[in-house]
Formats: C-alpha cells, structure tokens, sequence
C-alpha cells in the first residue's frame, strides 16, 4: 500500500470501550488505527481522520487544530461529544474543528465512516 493510497485514523481518546468499538470499524475497512491521549509522535502524512473524544481530551482542543494542519494537514479532523456537554462542543467548533457532532451522531455514522 502506497503513502497515498494508505487509510489511517487516530483517536485522541481515553476510552478504551468506544475505541475499540471504532478500532473494529477501521479495521474492517482495511484501515489503520491509533489510539491514545494525543498525536503520537512520528509520521503522520497517512493519517485520514483524527477523532477527538471531548469527553475524555477536551483539553487537547486549544492546540489539536494547529498540530493537525502541521502534522496531518490532509486528515479531516472530528471531534464527538454527549449533547449536554454544549460548552465543550462549542469550544470544539470555535477552535476550527471541521466536524463536531455528538455521541450519537458520531455512533450512526461509524458503520460507514470508514467506506
């Protein structure tokens, strides 16, 4: 698989339940998958998506936008959240992310995420 053929997704998340819920998505798509508290180091020029949990690394949202369009600047940037956390969301939105939805949406649109 050539660099720019190659399908990666890392998730900035501490939530190993959903992660692997995700992980199983990815890979049945023939996809890479990360999971951790932030970017990992390395290369990222293969990276697709990056998928912010807001529940678990909303902390992360002041500087994830930067380092993406640095690090990865093709991936499409996500962040989720539950529907009552509307100040994280918001601040989600303001910071540049690209897509916020809630934990909902994001659960219906995993099964073709990855397509």
């Amino acid at each position: 698989m050539s660099t720019e053929t190659s399908n990666r997704v890392l998730m900035v998340s501490g939530d190993l339940v959903f992660g692997s819920r995700v992980k199983m998505a990815a890979e049945r798509a023939d996809w890479k998958f990360s999971l951790g508290g932030r970017l990992p180091d390395g290369e990222l020029d293969d990276v697709r998506y990056v998928i912010v949990d807001l529940s678990t690394r909303s902390g992360v949202i002041g500087t994830i936008v930067g380092e993406c369009n640095e690090r990865c600047p093709s991936a499409k940037l996500i962040a989720y959240g539950p529907h009552v956390h509307v100040p994280k969301l918001k601040a989600a939105r303001e910071a540049g992310i690209e897509q916020v939805i809630t934990n909902g949406q994001f659960d219906a649109m995993l099964s073709t995420l990855f397509d």
